[in-house]
């Protein structure tokens, strides 16, 4: 039984390495690679209570042919300037939505822009996309209609248009990218008529419960996949059990102390993101992305040097709360994307934060045996500080990133994102790990002797003391 301690704390050191080298793998791991275009066009439909809006997005090479508007894979948006009436003319004769029963809906086009070229094995390819806002007649169903679409295939019989839902609230889609869309029909020419039908758009049902369900899906997921959000709380929360003499970690605090720091660290940092969340999205303010997620990157920073020095020892949650009104904004551009009404804004606005919450306090669960064993291990300084070290250098690669400095640093870290199961299997297996070792330590000193009792807190203390320096 004497021995079962000790090969316990071996498991325990390896899996932190194990833990290390993972994370480290998850930060240096490739991006996964961008699809390959394909010669169709897509059109992606996002479905709200009384319009559709539309992204149309279309080869440039077959656009040109079937259109004559001369624009080719060498066009520059100076040149697209001057064609835009044009394009949206060509365009607004094309898009003809109406009811079933034939009634009219209204076509106004937004943005215009051309893509990137990118080199195929056919050569040059460049895409045009086209913003668009459908807007039904009194009465009209935006979940069942007709799609009149005919751009491009009324001249190319060969082209094909695929047409998907982006994002659909009432029917639990929420996903603001063209890789979560479900398609709904295809659009081409029939060979026996030579002619292009309307598609007609039946969309099943929706429910509150289900638009409301899938944003609590959304928001646990965002917290999981946003590596930056997860990682400011982790590296806040590490140095919890530690105590600050003089600038400096040294010795811990009993494990009530330790936890009452990580809930009110935790607490503040819901509160606080849960504010800025729910004030963005009502108020409507326009805040730019780029500055909100610099200082993500910057509170991380900050968080990662605490760990390994103590900043603000003491006032963990006051800081946490006012980093979390930050990493807040960052979460309601999200909600912001999605053009939702008053009463669907509401409600995603609670299960969206409901999900963030939920998965936040699982994976704190999941890391709380861990961080409070951590700090009474021999070389536990040398282990935070490496935590804290790998977490400065993600976080000094995204406020870069993030500053206008691409860097391979960055696009790794966001890369750890997709690891989320790798993820789970380090969490738990430390925590059980984490879990096992303090009952058998427990089990161990209560067979032992009152003299012996009394000199274990004394040569742990001297331990912890000594490695926290």
């Amino acid at each position: 039984m004497s021995r079962l301690p000790i090969s316990l704390s071996h498991a325990l050191r390896m899996l932190t390495g194990i833990a290390v080298t993972v994370t480290a793998a998850l930060l240096l791991a490739a991006p996964p690679a961008a699809a390959h275009p394909m010669p169709h066009s897509v059109l992606l439909l996002d479905v709200h209570e009384t319009s559709v809006t539309a992204e149309l997005e279309l080869p440039l090479s077959d656009f040109s042919r079937a259109s004559g508007i001369d624009l080719n894979d060498k066009s520059t948006a100076k040149q697209l300037v001057t064609r835009k009436p044009v394009i949206r003319r060509y365009l607004a004769a094309h898009l003809r939505p109406t009811t079933l029963q034939g009634g009219a809906w209204t076509v106004a086009f937004g943005d215009i822009a051309l893509s990137q070229a990118e080199q195929t094995s056919t050569g040059p390819y460049r895409e045009l996309t086209v913003q668009a806002t459908l807007t039904a007649p009194a009465g009209g169903d935006t979940r069942h209609f007709a799609l009149g679409y005919d751009a491009v295939v009324h001249q190319v019989v060969t082209h094909t248009v695929l047409v998907s839902i982006r994002q659909d609230w009432a029917a639990g889609h929420v996903g603001a990218d063209a890789g979560s869309a479900t398609q709904v029909g295809v659009i081409r020419v029939d060979t026996r008529t030579m002619k292009v039908m309307p598609l007609t758009i039946n969309l099943e049902t929706g429910s509150v419960w289900s638009g409301t369900y899938a944003m609590f899906q959304l928001g646990a997921n965002h917290i999981l996949e946003g590596t930056d959000h997860l990682l400011f709380l982790l590296i806040l929360l590490l140095p919890a059990p530690l105590v600050a003499v003089r600038h400096r970690w040294h010795g811990t605090v009993n494990a009530k102390t330790a936890l009452g720091r990580i809930g009110r660290t935790t607490l503040a940092f819901t509160i606080g993101h849960s504010l800025a969340l729910a004030l963005s999205a009502f108020g409507k303010l326009e805040i730019p992305a780029r500055p909100v997620e610099a200082f993500i990157a910057f509170s991380i920073l900050v968080g990662a040097v605490h760990a390994i020095r103590p900043l603000f020892a003491g006032h963990e949650a006051v800081v946490a709360g006012s980093f979390g009104l930050g990493h807040g904004l960052a979460f309601s551009f999200v909600l912001a994307e999605m053009h939702l009404s008053t009463t669907q804004l509401a409600l995603s606005l609670a299960g969206f934060n409901l999900g963030i919450e939920a998965m936040q306090f699982l994976l704190v669960l999941l890391a709380l045996p861990s961080l409070l064993l951590l700090t009474r291990l021999p070389k536990n300084a040398a282990v935070r500080c490496a935590c804290a070290a790998l977490t400065a250098t993600a976080a000094l690669g995204w406020l870069l990133d993030r500053l206008g400095l691409s860097n391979p640093v960055a696009r790794a870290a966001d890369s750890a994102g997709t690891h989320t199961s790798e993820l789970f299997v380090v969490l738990i297996g430390a925590a059980v790990l984490s879990v096992l070792w303090t009952v058998v330590t427990h089990r161990r000193s209560r067979g032992r002797g009152p003299a012996q009792e009394q000199d274990v807190p004394k040569a742990f203390e001297r331990t912890s003391s000594v490695s926290a320096r």
